[in-house]
């Protein structure tokens, strides 16, 4: 496999040199468009340090500490979108990332994969990093829609279904594709440094059922405990805010 030289980034940085200027000619403004190229560069080559220092560790604490920090981080920017705060609900993103995401995690390392020691950051960091990502993606589109079904209607239960299949779309609409449109991440990386495309198109199937399953699995366990939250502070009364009371403030901040 060729070694990707400065020299080589340079010349992949053409195009991204055209989209600027045409960003530019039609918006009058690439800035946004220029930061966030420059945060890519330094953040994919940070995370290269840090990644290298992590992969010849032999101290599973690390990789644990690693592990907790991704966790808390997806289960923190899920909620990003949502109409409420974060505080309020860290606790079941939290929750269902970590039902959904450590099950499947532990599942193929330990069950498909059988990698020793356990904790080998090879393997454990990458795949964390796709079930998680994934499992956040979901989860904050579902969230999102949940609210916004109650925006327009009070029936939490069908607002649940309704933000679950809206949610699972994506993910859903992946495993229709691969194979026909698109030819995912890993089983390209393993193609290209010369893995049998056979052997590469097992690894993408683990892959895809990991994301799949963790995904609505995390999405699914968010929703129900996002409800069972509002139903009961629907029975408490008084000063508390029902269900009726999140509707109208979502109507608000649209």
């Amino acid at each position: 496999m060729h070694q990707i030289t400065w020299l080589d980034i340079s010349i992949g940085l053409i195009p991204v040199g055209i989209t600027l200027l045409i960003i530019f000619y039609w918006e009058k403004s690439a800035k946004s468009a220029f930061i966030a190229v420059i945060r890519m560069l330094i953040q994919l080559l940070l995370i290269g340090y840090v990644l290298n220092f992590i992969f010849t560790s032999s101290n599973h604490w690390i990789i644990l500490f690693v592990l907790v920090f991704m966790l808390c981080a997806a289960s923190w920017i899920a909620l990003n979108a949502l109409p409420v705060s974060r505080k309020t609900l860290f606790q079941y993103s939290l929750i269902a990332i970590s039902v959904g995401g450590i099950f499947n995690l532990i599942l193929i390392t330990q069950g498909v994969l059988r990698i020793t020691p356990w904790y080998q950051p090879m393997v454990m960091i990458p795949l964390a990093g796709m079930i998680f990502s994934n499992s956040m993606n979901t989860l904050s589109l579902a969230g999102e829609r949940f609210y916004s079904e109650l925006g327009h209607q009070p029936d939490s239960l069908r607002a649940r279904n309704i933000a679950f299949q809206t949610a699972m779309i994506p993910v859903i609409n992946s495993l229709l594709a691969v194979g026909l449109v698109s030819l995912p991440g890993m089983m390209t990386g393993q193609i290209l440094t010369g893995v049998s495309p056979l052997i590469a198109a097992r690894y993408q199937i683990m892959v895809m059922c990991m994301i799949f399953s963790s995904s609505g699995i995390s999405a699914a366990l968010f929703l129900w405990l996002i409800r069972r939250k509002m139903a009961g502070l629907q029975t408490i009364g008084g000063n508390t805010q029902n269900l009726d009371d999140v509707s109208d403030d979502y109507r608000q901040k649209k």
